[in-house]
């Protein structure tokens, strides 16, 4: 089951459980995003069709940042004219949720929730062991530093 859906100017083939990474998107107060523009749906094998009016695909924010620095450089040769500059284009990562369409709905599974480990008591134990190897060390004892003296060289006689 996918669908293929346009959002900022491109187009995306996307099944439940896809994130994608889409041109930066508004989102509401609950992190949802949905797609109206639905150009196609493939329920089964084999099978695409245009979808109704009512195609929906809804997904989740994941997250909002940033991409990598693309570097644009302008030219023109023998003219002595040369610009740099730098663009970061920001983006939406959105986990498909859902592809309703014609009365169907097709949903991902819901993600395990991730549980906190329990914070461990030892390494309260261990800085007291550091702490007492640390006491029980010696100092080390410095070295005596020997200076040479810089031998004078003779300057050279000058021709006549």
């Amino acid at each position: 089951m996918y669908a293929v859906i346009r959002t900022g100017g491109k187009q995306y083939r996307v099944a439940p459980g896809d994130v994608i990474r889409v041109e930066s998107q508004s989102t509401g107060t609950d992190g949802r995003v949905e797609f109206s523009d639905v150009l196609a749906v493939s329920a089964g094998e084999g099978q695409i069709g245009k979808p109704q009016s009512g195609a929906l695909v809804s997904g989740d924010v994941v997250e909002q940042g940033r991409e990598k620095k693309i570097l644009v450089f302008h030219y023109k040769r023998k003219k002595q004219y040369k610009k740099l500059r730098g663009h970061r284009q920001g983006y939406t990562a959105v986990r498909i949720t859902e592809i309703a369409f014609d009365g169907q709905k097709f949903t991902a599974p819901e993600l395990p929730k991730k549980v906190a480990k329990p914070k461990k008591v030892a390494p309260v134990e261990a800085e007291e062991v550091k702490a007492a190897a640390k006491a029980h060390k010696a100092p080390a004892k410095k070295k005596a530093v020997v200076k040479k003296s810089a031998a004078k060289k003779a300057a050279p006689k000058k021709k006549k």
